[in-house]
């Protein structure tokens, strides 16, 4: 029996305002916030509520048997609980029905597995904190940024503890063998790996609104006709792309909505599931072994890394951004930190390609975002420099900041030690008026029933007293006289 895998991804990067070389030094806000409200509040109306809807209308319609993953990344996440918190909301809503998996990818949708392992465990440990707080779930399933894949990047993630990888079917691995089938990696067998079709993902997500394309109209019992005449052995079709396919890249009037959910009607008919990532691994085995020396991603022809670090501007922008890393991972300073994050998208890299036209870009040209990117890194260069002297050495400030934080952590352990300890002082702890009261008790004779009240003594200084002329006085004066 085939199962369909679908997959969305929903990310869009903190645009950066017109950051002058004039403002480095004096201006440390670089985020573009009416470009990023307006395009999130625009694609959450056109794409991201409908979809959500339609998801959970399919869902319902077919009491669970339509099932579907998200990745989200963390700036997305960041964006939409400021600009458009309905989306968050629906995905809620989706995540109840049991039906709908959320899947673990870097907070940044960076590159960061390319370059700087402790930033990528700490990445993927923040975005999945952020999902699981959200949406209840702690992914099982790891997706990288931009489906980048390689043996090292699959021993970190196998490190990780996932059980599952989501990369891209790319020929220059994958060979003759196909697509659909679940795999596992040569570097950690225990990694299984669900490789993307690129050709029925693009049917949907690049030709499905193309008047040129020669199968066009694609319809749904068409589609899944397609799916059903594929080798009987193949087990499972991964589908996974961009969620703005849905409403914006193709739009409404192309009929999208009305292909998806016309999908798991005809899917029955010719007796193909859907399942989440987490379900395949479950239901299947792995058929063979795949590794990857060079990584690999979903773009461009080459399905390699390319697109974001194919020439020498992207190159040294990526090599200045990460040569702070471990003076950044030894910062406390949560701006610091969230900004050299959201620097860290994937996308800004993109804008400075030229191998082809950059649809998406918000600059005139490559060189343009190069320097509009290099003034925001110099000016965060220097609020790091600004923390920790470039004068300092790594392992140098390395120790020195082991040291404050070792006597930290002796200061609070025994400030712990002293509130423990406070009940019982306070317990034995006597006041100097009960201990005269004690000793007062104890040196007093013991009263007996038969003894007689002691004499009372003069009254007090102010009582008036007959004072009794002495005999030896009162002669002598009579001789005298």
């Amino acid at each position: 029996m085939k199962t369909i895998c679908f997959y969305f991804q929903i990310h869009q990067p903190h645009r950066l305002k017109r950051y002058r070389f004039f403002n480095i030094g004096g201006d440390h806000y670089y985020y573009d916030d009416f470009a990023n409200e307006d395009f999130m509040q625009r694609v959450a109306e056109t794409s991201f509520v409908p979809a959500n809807r339609l998801m959970l209308d399919m869902i319902k319609e077919y009491k669970g048997k339509f099932k579907v993953a998200f990745s989200i990344s963390g700036v997305a996440l960041d964006q939409l609980e400021i600009y458009a918190p309905e989306v968050i909301d629906g995905f809620k809503e989706l995540a109840e029905t049991g039906c709908v998996e959320f899947l673990s990818e870097t907070y940044g949708h960076s590159l960061v597995s390319l370059i700087d392992p402790l930033g990528f465990q700490q990445q993927v440990k923040l975005h999945d904190d952020k999902i699981e707080m959200l949406f209840g779930q702690r992914p099982k399933v790891f997706r990288n940024s931009e489906l980048i894949f390689s043996d090292e990047i699959a021993r970190m993630v196998h490190e990780m503890g996932f059980a599952g990888m989501i990369t891209e079917g790319a020929k220059r691995t994958l060979g003759w063998k196909s697509p659909n089938y679940l795999y596992q990696s040569a570097e950690q067998p225990k990694l299984k790996l669900l490789l993307r079709n690129s050709r029925f993902s693009d049917d949907i997500a690049v030709r499905f609104s193309n008047y040129s394309w020669n199968e066009y109209p694609l319809t749904a019992d068409k589609f899944i006709n397609w799916i059903a005449d594929t080798p009987k052995e193949e087990q499972v079709v991964n589908l996974f792309m961009n969620y703005e396919v849905l409403g914006n890249f193709q739009k409404r009037s192309s009929g999208i909505f009305d292909f998806m959910k016309a999908l798991p009607r005809f899917a029955a008919d010719k007796n193909i599931t859907f399942s989440t990532p987490s379900d395949v691994l479950e239901k299947l085995k792995p058929v063979d072994r795949i590794s990857s020396l060079n990584p690999i991603s979903w773009v461009g022809e080459e399905r390699d890394i390319s697109p974001w670090l194919g020439n020498t501007l992207q190159q040294e922008a990526f090599n200045k951004l990460y040569e702070i890393a471990d003076r950044i991972h030894l910062s406390e300073s949560k701006r610091l930190i969230q900004d050299w994050t959201y620097l860290q998208s994937s996308d800004h890299f993109y804008y400075m390609g030229t191998k082809e036209a950059l649809p998406f870009s918000p600059y005139t040209s490559p060189y343009e975002a190069f320097n509009n990117y290099m003034n925001v890194l110099s000016d965060l260069i220097e609020r790091m420099e600004a923390e920790f002297p470039s004068t300092i050495d790594n392992e140098e400030l390395n120790a020195l900041l082991t040291t404050i934080h070792n006597q930290a952590d002796e200061i609070e352990k025994l400030q712990s030690q002293l509130t423990k300890l406070k009940p019982s002082v306070e317990k034995e702890k006597v006041t100097p008026a009960k201990k005269a009261a004690s000793s007062e008790k104890t040196t007093a004779p013991a009263k007996s029933k038969n003894a007689k009240p002691a004499p009372v003594e003069a009254k007090a200084a102010n009582t008036k007293t007959e004072v009794v002329p002495d005999k030896k006085t009162t002669t002598s004066k009579k001789k005298a006289k």
